[in-house]
C-alpha cells in the first residue's frame, strides 16, 4: 500500500541524514552555535562602556555630573585626561566610545542662571553605539538640568516622566532575541536538509534507483517534505523549552497555535529547499543555493532591523520571505498572547508561500525525471 511505501521512504531519508557525519553536524553545531552567538553576543545592548572625561571645572555642577555619569550601570570606567589632545588621542585610537568635556565655566554659568555649555564627543566609527551612548549621556543630563530646574522653581512645579515599556518591562534583549531563534533555526534547518535531499541522492548514485522504485512522483516528493519537517519541529521544541525555562522568556500565548501556524512555515521553507535540491547537481551547489536564499530572507524579515526602516522599493521584496511572517507569529504568542485573527492573517501569506514553492519544486522535479 501507498502508505508502506511512504514510511519506508521517510525512514530512509531520516537514517540517510542521522547516519552521515556531515548531516549529523549540520544538525547539532549550527543550532547551538546560533543560541549561544545571538543570545549572548549578538546583541543591541551597549553596556560595559568606557569613556573619557576632561574635567576644567572644579565647581560642584560639574562634580554632580561626574558623580552621576560614573554611577550609571552602563559606564564600566571613566578615565580622566587632562588635555584635549589626550581626550582626541583616546578616540582616535578606539580606548572609548565617548568623551566628555567640561568646560572651565560650566558650575559658575548654572549658579548665575545661564545656559552652560557640554561636549560630548562620539566615535562615530560605531555609528549604532554611538548613538546609544550618547542618548544615556543626554538622558543624565537633561536629569540633571530637570533637577536643577526643579530647585528653583520648587519641587511642586516639576514635571515627573514615568516610561513603561509594555511586553517586555525591563528590556531584556533576551526576550526579543531566543524567539526569533525559534523562527531562524526552523529556516535554516529546514533549508539545509531539504537542500541536500536531491542532491545528495545524485552525487551518491542513488537517484535512479529511487526513479525505477514502486513510488510514484507525488509519494517521493512527500517522503522528502515530511522528514524536515520532523527535524525542524524538534529544533524548534529545544528552542521553545530553552527560551522559557533556560532565559526566562514568558510564554503568553497558545502553544497550540504557534505549532499550528509552524506546519505552514515549515512547508514554505521546504518547498524552498526541494526547489535547490531539484536545480542542484552536488551537495555543494545545493548549500550555496540554500544560503543564497537564507540570508536575504533573514535580512527582509525584520529579523534584526525593522522593515519600515528599509527603503520602499525594498519592502515589497520582503513579502517573499516566509520568515516574515512566523517571526510576527513567534513574537506574539511568546510576549503578548497574539490573537487568533492576527495568527490566522500571518499564517495564510505561509500557506500561499508554501504552495507555490512546492508547486513549482514538484514541477521541476518531474522535468528533472523527462
Amino acid at each position: 500500500m501507498w502508505w508502506i511505501r511512504l514510511k519506508a521512504l521517510i525512514i530512509k531519508e531520516l537514517l540517510a541524514i542521522l547516519r552521515d557525519p556531515r548531516g549529523r553536524l549540520i544538525l547539532v553545531g549550527p543550532p547551538i552555535l546560533q543560541l549561544l552567538v545571538f543570545s549572548y553576543a549578538a546583541t543591541l545592548e551597549v553596556k560595559n562602556v568606557d569613556i573619557v572625561l576632561l574635567n576644567q571645572d572644579s565647581g560642584a555642577w560639574s562634580q554632580e555630573l561626574v558623580n552621576r555619569i560614573a554611577g550609571a550601570p552602563t559606564f564600566r570606567s571613566i578615565e580622566r585626561v587632562g588635555s584635549s589632545e589626550a581626550l582626541r588621542a583616546r578616540i582616535d585610537a578606539q580606548q572609548a566610545i565617548a568623551a566628555v568635556h567640561i568646560g572651565p565655566t560650566f558650575s559658575r554659568d548654572i549658579a548665575a542662571g545661564r545656559a552652560a555649555d557640554l561636549q560630548i564627543i562620539l566615535d562615530g566609527r560605531r555609528s549604532n553605539a554611538a548613538q546609544i551612548v550618547a542618548g544615556y549621556l543626554n538622558q543624565i543630563v537633561n536629569q540633571l538640568s530637570a533637577d536643577i530646574s526643579a530647585g528653583r522653581r520648587g519641587a511642586g512645579q516639576t514635571v515627573i516622566v514615568v516610561p513603561r515599556n509594555w511586553f517586555n518591562p525591563n528590556l531584556i534583549f533576551q526576550w526579543f532575541m531566543v524567539p526569533n531563534l525559534v523562527a531562524a533555526i526552523a529556516l535554516l534547518i529546514g533549508l539545509v536538509v531539504t537542500a541536500l535531499s536531491i542532491a545528495r541522492e545524485r552525487e551518491l548514485g542513488t537517484f535512479d534507483q529511487l526513479m525505477v522504485s514502486p513510488l510514484r512522483t507525488h509519494e517521493i516528493l512527500i517522503g522528502k517534505v515530511i522528514p524536515p519537517m520532523i527535524i525542524g519541529t524538534f529544533h524548534m521544541t529545544i528552542y521553545i523549552l530553552a527560551a522559557v525555562f533556560v532565559f526566562g522568556v514568558p510564554l503568553r500565548g497558545s502553544l497550540l497555535m504557534l505549532y499550528g501556524s509552524s506546519i505552514f512555515y515549515l512547508l514554505s521553507v521546504v518547498g524552498v529547499g526541494l526547489f535547490i535540491s531539484a536545480l542542484s547537481m552536488t551537495q555543494q551547489q545545493a548549500i550555496l543555493g540554500a544560503f543564497l536564499f537564507m540570508v536575504p530572507a533573514m535580512l527582509l524579515s525584520g529579523f534584526a532591523t525593522p522593515i519600515e526602516n528599509m527603503p520602499d522599493w525594498l519592502q515589497p521584496i520582503t513579502y517573499a520571505s516566509p520568515l516574515r511572517y512566523f517571526l510576527v507569529i513567534v513574537r506574539g504568542v511568546f510576549l503578548k498572547d497574539l490573537p487568533l485573527d492576527e495568527a490566522v492573517n500571518n499564517t495564510l501569506p505561509l500557506a500561499l508561500i508554501a504552495f507555490l514553492t512546492l508547486a513549482a519544486a514538484a514541477w521541476l522535479f518531474r522535468r528533472r525525471m523527462e
